[in-house]
């Protein structure tokens, strides 16, 4: 694990507010994925200090609500039964089968010179590791954690880490078109940045009608409608002057930047709805309602761990 302290240095810059501080920035680079056999794409598994025990096979998991203890690394501790307080609310596990947790029980965690304490549920169920730290620990430590450099960055002076302030770059003539850099950059390192954005400016999209049509045989997505569900035609709904007029330039646009394409489709009609956005300008919507209650439910053919976790986490009441 990598500790990232603050500097010690007296900065001088010329920030435009009240209180000047320096600002620590987490963040990784190549120096970072030395020991790493690349490409990578494993888990975050590290070796951590549990109650003073060094308890090896524990995986970093940025997608789990709560830590998870399981039941051997709780016997290897010597923990006995009485040592955990009563947790009762079922879980759902990966395969859909219901486990019951053994108990729950804080304990001191240790990372290099911080120590936190961690409410673990106790659970009696097989992985291939020993525990599982979740969102809770990462945010009380403030850490940054990162799979492809095996790493886990954290601020170990009480400042703790803020995100850094950004100065705009205009790139073209219109001040709507900007890129935002950060602003304690080298000077040398933002020059060749911008330069590099200004290279590539052809790759950047500065609103939705500048993003050119995808090309079908690349990705194309089909509604999946129940064949068995009535067609179903909403009734035309009057619009105002303003509204009409707001439809008929966001259509425009659209068909402009080939975003959509005219269709004549006398089975499914739907209506357009018009809201108007905290900037007094109009955003255009459709009704699918109708068409959403008709479509199948996809399944997830790889669900994500997050999803996964907040299952097994749920209470069944």
């Amino acid at each position: 694990m990598s500790i990232a302290r603050l500097p010690t240095g007296g900065l001088n810059h010329n920030l435009k507010r009240a209180k000047v501080s320096i600002l620590l920035v987490l963040g990784f680079s190549d120096e970072d994925k030395i020991g790493t056999i690349q490409p990578y794409d494993d888990a975050l598994v590290i070796t951590l200090r549990i109650g003073g025990y060094d308890a090896k096979r524990v995986i970093i998991d940025q997608g789990c609500a709560a830590e998870i203890m399981y039941h051997d690394l709780y016997k290897r501790m010597n923990l006995k039964p009485d040592d955990s307080t009563l947790y009762s609310s079922p879980m759902v596990g990966f395969e859909g089968r219901v486990v019951i947790p053994k108990g729950q029980i804080r304990l001191p965690v240790q990372t290099g010179s911080e120590i936190v304490e961690v409410d673990f549920i106790v659970v009696d169920v097989y992985l291939p590791y020993t525990a599982i730290m979740a969102r809770p620990w990462l945010h009380m430590l403030r850490a940054v954690s990162f799979t492809l450099h095996q790493n886990v960055k954290y601020p170990s002076e009480a400042e703790g880490a803020r995100c850094e302030d950004l100065k705009k770059v205009s790139i073209r003539d219109d001040p709507e078109n900007f890129f935002q850099v950060g602003s304690q950059l080298p000077l040398q390192e933002k020059e060749a940045l911008i330069e590099f954005l200004k290279r590539n400016i052809d790759v950047f999209a500065w609103n939705a009608y500048e993003v050119p049509r995808v090309d079908a045989e690349f990705i194309c997505h089909h509604l999946k409608v129940n064949p068995l569900i009535t067609l179903k035609k909403q009734p035309p709904q009057r619009l105002s002057r303003e509204h009409a007029d707001a439809i008929q330039e966001e259509v425009m646009k659209l068909k402009q930047a080939r975003v959509i394409k005219e269709m004549f489709y006398l089975e499914w009609l739907a209506n357009t709805v018009v809201v108007k956005k905290k900037s007094g300008k109009w955003r255009v919507c459709v009704d699918f309602i109708d068409l959403n209650k008709a479509c199948l439910k996809d399944q997830f053919p790889m669900p994500k761990i997050d999803q996964l976790w907040m299952q097994r986490l749920a209470i069944i009441g």
